[in-house]
């Protein structure tokens, strides 16, 4: 483990002013989120709703979002329908949904869409290059990836079962910091976790497990009947594993599919977000920034902290950026979004997940030819377990249902 509980959890406190405080990890407790809830209930944590998106800022464009939802406003894209944001691609998708009368018996003609991508979807199915571009910005920004890289047959099955990130998701956060979660796990399991060991080398078989680490310099060893391995894959490809699990586990590991995020949280003097005639609290944007929304809702003012959520591209492009360039970049493209920006600016922090050594990336997402890939990373290898949210769905209630599910797992062996 690293030297903290929480692995892509973490609530930044100390660079902020005032008792302020933003999420610099993964963030969102929805309110379909049963094991989030579940635990947050037993350790006596609350969960407070945050507020729905509620503006616009595209192609140079301010909509409000109850403009756009009465129809008195439409997004500057070609090809997309009134009344909406997220969905605006699922009218070239209603073919292939109607072909899907049964999720776990999909017909050959669906089942091929896993080696095809969004774009290739979208274009073959006649959709203009706006609707790909909207999609990037609001879909594949969810997932942290690019369209091009993610499979088209996961877009498809998410509209048939009318799931998946949109405006009108209720989304909360852990009052006080969701890093509170696990620091309330890891408590009950303090005199067996240790901390800042990286793991170097896994040996497996018939009598059990063995697990090299460094500690202070030198490599030091574990052995146990039986091994759960929850580290990301993009960390677990670099420690050497004897014998190699199967191929099928094997080219999951090498090759599932990380995206990049960064993550800037703003401290302003003011709340101008708040001030009359702002476009909104919560703001989707096809700026660098990609979503900026206030993360001191709950948290005392005057000052306040906008957080911008980067992903793709745009985030792969500021993590080639010096510190002080990012953080210039953050105040240029918010100053697009509120002009009056620079006259409160006091000071940022960024997290760059993919440059996190224990981390390498944001979370999995399923990538062309992958749709298998989640079922294959939760199957056991002989005495080795295998947890995480790329074995379940890449959220903090993913991850804690996979730990639910290898101890039930575990207790059932004889």
């Amino acid at each position: 483990a690293r030297s903290r509980p929480g692995g892509r959890v973490r609530t930044y406190r100390d660079p902020f002013a005032d008792g302020l405080s933003a999420e610099m990890g993964a963030e969102y407790v929805d309110a379909s989120d049963e094991y989030d809830h579940r635990y947050c209930q037993e350790f006596g944590l609350k969960v407070m709703t945050a507020k729905l998106y509620d503006g616009i800022f595209v192609r140079g464009k301010r909509i409000a979002m109850t403009a756009l939802k009465s129809g008195e406003a439409r997004l500057p894209f070609e090809g997309t329908q009134a009344g909406q944001l997220f969905g605006q691609e699922a009218q070239y998708t209603k073919r292939l949904v109607a072909l899907i009368k049964d999720s776990d018996n999909l017909p050959a003609e669906i089942q091929k869409l896993d080696n095809l991508s969004v774009v290739g979807l979208l274009l073959q199915e006649g959709a203009p290059q706006d609707i790909i571009a909207l999609y990037t910005y609001l879909n594949a920004t969810e997932s942290t990836a690019r369209p091009h890289q993610l499979s088209a047959l996961g877009m498809v099955r998410g509209h048939a079962r009318a799931s998946g990130f949109n405006e009108e998701v209720d989304e909360g956060r852990i009052f006080g910091g969701n890093d509170q979660l696990p620091k309330a796990f890891a408590r009950r399991l303090s005199d067996k976790i240790l901390y800042n060991r990286p793991v170097r080398r896994i040996a497996h078989g018939a009598n059990g497990v063995e697990v090299w680490f460094e500690e202070g310099g030198a490599i030091l060893s574990l052995r146990a009947p039986r091994l759960v391995i929850a580290m990301p894959f993009k960390v677990l490809r670099d420690v050497e594993i004897t014998p190699r699990f199967s191929p099928a586990k094997m080219k999951v590991i090498n090759s599932m599919s990380y995206g990049q995020v960064m993550k800037l949280a703003m401290q302003f003097r003011e709340r101008f977000w708040d001030q009359p005639g702002s476009i909104g609290q919560r703001v989707f944007t096809d700026t660098k920034l990609r979503r900026v929304y206030h993360m001191s809702i709950d948290q005392p003012g005057p000052r306040g902290i906008l957080m911008s959520f980067t992903t793709g591209a745009d985030a792969e492009k500021l993590g080639m950026l010096s510190h002080e360039d990012r953080l210039r970049t953050a105040l240029t493209e918010t100053t697009k979004i509120w002009p009056q920006a620079p006259k409160y600016w006091e000071s940022a922090a960024v997290k760059y997940w993919n440059e996190d050594p224990w981390v390498r990336g944001s979370y999995s997402y399923i990538g062309v030819g992958q749709s298998a890939f989640r079922a294959i990373a939760g199957e056991a290898e002989g005495r080795v377990h295998f947890a995480g949210e790329h074995t379940s769905g890449a959220s903090m209630n993913g991850a804690i249902q996979s730990g639910v599910r290898v101890a039930r797992e575990i207790g059932k062996l004889p």
